[in-house]
């Protein structure tokens, strides 16, 4: 007798749809309309994905075949909830292509990569596997030598990325991001030639060949393109204000036979064009499809009425952009957001510490608040302020400040520079150096050793024997560690740190890191908080207690909910706290010095400003420091970021932050 088994029909599914009920006005004229190229213009927080989840659903609900539907996304989770969403409204969704643009382009390359000149079963190259394949060029081709510093793979790779992403030529990407490397774009452009050959002999594509070799394909067979053409009747694409040039004239191939594209997006948050975004993709939508339906979507879900105030005022400075004002859909707040100047960068943080404690006591979770800045860097003093405070925080933006490699490096110098004892110090350093490994540091490290005796003689160094690589970066290592420590002691811990990175460090960091300014900014403000103590002993030990201090006993039982989040404005895109702070909104910081160079970069950093205020639900503190202090380097005097003199101040109301009389309260978080 056969076994009966039902199955569950998915909630929603064979259930006709009430869209007119499910959207608002806004989102159900771009969900419903007719066929034919659209632009939506969904702003933060007003339900764009929701927008893009129901035309899917309404597209089936018309009969349309989800064969015929192409979603295109940033990442694979938004793909998969995106679909997971519209199969529980609508039966019929297992067949819609859906995923990422390199997802896509792999799916794709996989039927057709002979028609380009790979064989079947190419592999794809990871970031590890594309640098080891450039390390072997550079290798073969003899480039990288004891006498000049050259770009190493990670950099090359990095180089190489951004060409192919924007379509710029490689002099064009070194003299805007790599000007220290202009010198050598003979060499580079033939190394990154020789790495083309090396994947094809290999039969291996790296991520940005899943983009351009699918166009490659499509512009050069027109059969295959008019395969997808006529498969794919509906182009849906999420994020196009992220796309890149590449991108964008996918999508333009596969939708130009029906000419059914969507595309939703925010200009104002348009903040990637370090990374190849191109704005002028969703700014030309309508001039490169010709009578293009434009939809806005306005309602904010998201913040109160007074955050959505000051973000409307603060994007309105952008000539470049699509003009829409949010409007809120929650009730008015009792608190304005709050501007407060700081006398220093040091009671910047303290003003940050002392407001979260006393949100805290007030019932909001830590894990509902979160500190956001332009760089890195900028979390330093606040980190070091956190920690003394007992307040856990996490970082999404990267590893804490004093963990940093090119932290950990510089102080390995100072270390063994006070301590010729210290081995991991040694070795670190060592490794440095090019040529030298694990074993050949372990080597020199016996020999080290035994010649100082725990002294400080470090000439007596000079005649060891290394690698050739090695030869000339020895010398000056040694020579270094001399300086560090000269007859009448050693130097102050600021000054050392400027002699490691003027005589050894700063040339390694052009080398190997993508983002050398970044990490040139942190070594900087590291000096700066170093000119604080005269004793490099007293600044190690302090920086060793900085890194290692342990969540909070009140704490230990929240996990990361409850810990106060620490994020670059870039990484906060797309996430939300019901308190948010906006730190250092002042000129050279936010905006970046370097960004004031151009009106693109400001109008791209005044958008990364939008996206911080945008995150906020309900209460907003803009700060900023009137003084940098740089310890021996001379303390800057900070002008307010023009972002916020851009903002009516009867939308903000003003701090005016003073210091107690008496001592202030340090009992622990």
């Amino acid at each position: 007798m056969a076994r009966a088994y039902t199955l569950d029909v998915p909630a929603g599914a064979g259930v006709p749809i009430d869209f007119a009920a499910e959207l608002n006005e806004q989102q159900l004229a771009a969900v419903t309309s007719p066929p034919g190229p659209a632009l939506v213009i969904a702003g933060a927080g007003s339900g764009k994905t929701r927008a893009l989840t129901y035309r899917v659903a309404w597209l089936l609900a018309q009969g349309v075949s989800a064969r015929s539907i192409l979603l295109l996304t940033f990442t694979n989770k938004a793909a998969k909830q995106m679909l997971e969403r519209v199969r529980s409204l609508v039966p019929g969704a297992d067949g819609v292509w859906g995923g990422t643009f390199h997802s896509i382009g792999n799916r794709i390359l996989r039927r057709h990569a002979e028609r380009i000149g790979f064989r079947q079963g190419f592999t794809i190259l990871d970031r590890e596997d594309q640098e080891d394949l450039l390390a072997s060029v550079l290798a073969r081709e003899g480039l990288v030598t004891k006498d000049r510093a050259f770009p190493k793979a990670g950099v090359l790779a990095d180089i190489h990325s951004y060409s192919i992403n924007t379509g710029f030529p490689v002099r064009q990407v070194l003299g805007e991001k790599y000007h220290y490397f202009i010198h050598l774009e003979m060499e580079i452009e033939a190394v990154l030639n020789s790495y083309e050959g090396k994947k094809r002999e290999a039969n291996a594509m790296d991520f940005d060949d899943l983009l351009c070799k699918t166009l490659e394909l499509f512009l050069t067979n027109e059969d295959v393109a008019a395969e997808y053409q006529n498969q794919f009747r509906h182009v849906l694409v999420d994020e196009y204000q992220d796309t890149n040039r590449i991108q964008a004239d996918l999508v333009a191939c596969l939708a130009r036979k029906h000419g059914n594209i969507m595309v939703v997006g925010d200009d104002a948050q348009s903040i990637y064009s370090w990374r190849g975004a191109n704005i002028e993709n969703i700014l030309d939508f309508p001039k490169r499809y010709p009578g293009a339906q434009v939809f806005k979507i306005e309602t904010n879900y998201r913040s109160v009425p007074e955050v959505l105030n000051l973000a409307n005022a603060a994007i309105q400075g952008n000539e470049r952009q699509i003009q829409k004002t949010l409007g809120a859909a929650r009730k008015p707040h009792p608190v304005r957001p709050a501007l407060v100047c700081l006398e220093t960068n040091i009671q910047q943080a303290a003003f940050v510490g002392q407001r979260v404690a006393e949100l805290h006591s007030e019932g909001v979770g830590l894990h509902e608040i979160a500190v956001l800045y332009r760089a890195h860097y900028h979390s330093m003093d606040l980190q070091m302020e956190l920690t003394k405070r007992g307040i856990p925080f996490v970082l999404t933006s990267g590893l804490r400040f004093f963990e940093q490699a090119h932290i950990k490096d510089v102080a390995a110098f100072m270390k063994f520079s006070v301590n010729p004892r210290d081995e991991v110090a040694f070795k670190r350093m060592a490794k440095l150096l090019p040529g030298i490994g694990d074993k050949t540091a372990e080597t020199l490290w016996t020999r080290t050793n035994a010649a100082l005796c725990g002294k400080p003689d470090f000439a007596c160094l000079l005649p060891f024997k290394v690698p050739a690589k090695a030869d000339k970066a020895w010398t000056q290592l040694v020579h270094t560690l001399a300086d560090l420590v000269p007859a009448t002691g050693p130097l102050p811990p600021a000054a050392m740190m400027e002699a490691v990175q003027f005589a050894i460090y700063d040339d390694y960091m052009q080398a190997k890191y993508e983002n050398y300014e970044a990490r040139k900014e942190d070594l900087t403000t590291l000096a700066g908080f170093a000119g604080q103590f005269e004793s490099t002993e007293e600044f190690l030990s302090q920086l060793a207690l900085l890194g290692s201090v342990e969540t909070a006993d009140a704490f230990a039982g929240e996990g990361d909910g409850g810990k106060l989040t620490l994020s670059t404005l870039h990484q906060a895109k797309g996430l939300e706290w019901k308190v948010v702070f906006l730190i250092w909104l002042a000129d050279g910081m936010f905006p970046t010095a370097r960004s004031l160079e151009s009106p693109e970069s400001i109008e791209e950093e005044r958008r990364l400003f939008y996206v911080g205020v945008t995150r906020c639900e309900d209460e907003l503190y803009l700060t900023y420091p009137e003084i940098r202090l740089n310890a021996g380097y001379g303390d800057n005097f900070q002008r307010p970021s023009r972002f916020l003199s851009e903002l009516p101040e009867s939308l903000m109301e003003i701090w005016d932050v003073g210091l107690a009389s008496g001592p202030a309260d340090d009992t622990p978080f």
